[in-house]
């Protein structure tokens, strides 16, 4: 594995990752407020978040820029490729912590504190109401079905919302499971079970399957889909897994202690990117340790 360490490493708090079109890294730093640019050659920009101590957490690219939650601040923050910042504020007691960017490159959030999920178009938001009472929405992602599925953390549920607002939910097998991470696949879409110590599929039709994780109290949180590469991080035991295309789970441990690992990304090479919020960016290439 090979590391990147942030140039505020002790205070900075690596947080969520995600890949652009030309293979660029984009991450938040939780504690330090930024959002950092880390290029392919390694080389690394940093942009502070006009708003202090926003709570900025999960990231998602698009053509134009990078979006990202501030959740403490109930705002969506763009960064556009020039390095301007501009934020989108939304109600009161949003939290929005999930993001995701559909095909019509409106973009949706998952709110944590007020149970909704809400879609920025342009510079209107509308807010859809989860049918489960205090199901606390994480992740989000956009699927290969053309709508949004979440994870309803506390809900113990996958649930999957149309562009018009139509909201379904899937109850999982595990109780207590709490899911948080979510990423879609081609045919399916793939999400943590942090306390379940699982990872899920449940494709289109809401049939759903869990793989069981080999070290106990791993603390699966992020996941990440790219073609036949399936990653995701093991908060509570420094580790990585990976489900091969067999449907087999291999886990690798992170060679320094304590690092706690959390977002994850995977590229168009299978490299896999994970952020430590120790203070570094993480990579390695599974098909290159066999």
């Amino acid at each position: 594995m090979e590391y990147f360490v942030v140039e505020t490493k002790h205070n900075a708090a690596p947080y969520a990752v995600t890949l652009d079109a030309n293979n660029n890294l984009w991450f938040t730093e939780n504690k330090a407020n930024k959002i950092v640019q880390m290029k392919t050659d390694g080389c690394m920009t940093q942009y502070p978040i006009p708003t202090p101590d926003c709570g900025v957490s999960l990231i998602a690219a698009s053509p134009k820029g990078v979006y990202f939650t501030e959740y403490k601040a109930n705002k969506i923050g763009f960064l556009d490729l020039k390095g301007n910042i501009s934020e989108h504020i939304l109600a009161d007691g949003s939290s929005p912590y999930g993001i995701a960017i559909d095909d019509e490159h409106n973009v949706w959030c998952s709110c944590m504190t007020s149970n909704q999920i809400g879609c920025l178009s342009g510079n209107d938001i509308r807010y859809y109401d989860i049918p489960t009472p205090a199901s606390y929405p994480s992740f989000i992602t956009f699927g290969g079905d053309g709508a949004l599925w979440f994870c309803e953390n506390q809900g113990n549920k996958i649930g999957r919302i149309t562009k018009n607002g139509e909201i379904t939910e899937f109850e999982l097998p595990t109780k207590g499971s709490a899911p948080v991470g979510i990423a879609s696949g081609e045919d399916a879409v793939w999400f943590t079970e942090i306390m379940g110590n699982r990872i899920g599929k449940i494709d289109f039709n809401g049939n759903i399957t869990e793989y069981d994780i080999p070290t106990v109290n791993a603390k699966p949180h992020a996941i990440a889909v790219k073609e036949d590469c399936v990653a995701f991080t093991q908060w509570g035991v420094n580790k990585i897994g990976v489900i091969m295309p067999n449907g087999t789970l291999k886990e690798y441990d992170i060679p320094t202690p304590h690092n706690e690992p959390h977002g994850i990304a995977v590229d168009k090479d299978a490299t896999i990117w994970f952020a430590l919020e120790s203070g570094a960016i993480g990579k390695f290439n599974p098909r290159l340790t066999l």
